[in-house]
């Protein structure tokens, strides 16, 4: 989610670290947890009040669904893969050499 590799996550330590001294650190790391998971807990409260709020007609929606790259991915590319996939298992099979397919008058 943020790509912090271990090299950066050692120098925000250490800025921490001379920031807010060793013995005021555990203190400031658990108001930082204590915050997060309070926001948590709102998104998530937050995330409910508006499936509820819908109603039963949007009881799949999902608000990550709103993201663009899932939405396309969801929207366009399942659709085009079961359109692949329909066509594959319906597939007439090939004629042999030398046959012509049917002729459909009413189709020209």
């Amino acid at each position: 989610m943020f790509d912090v590799g271990l090299g950066e996550a050692l120098v925000l330590v250490v800025l921490a670290l001379i920031i807010f001294g060793p013995d005021q650190l555990p203190k400031v790391a658990s108001q930082a947890g204590r915050a997060l998971r309070q926001l948590r807990t709102m998104a998530n409260s937050a995330k409910q009040d508006l499936q509820e709020g819908l109603g039963p007609e949007f009881a799949d929606f999902d608000v990550a669904d709103l993201s663009p790259r899932r939405f396309v991915r969801k929207h366009l590319l399942e659709d085009l893969d079961d359109l692949h996939n329909e066509s594959a298992v319906t597939e007439e099979p090939l004629l042999p050499f030398g046959q012509r397919p049917p002729y459909d008058y009413e189709a020209t």
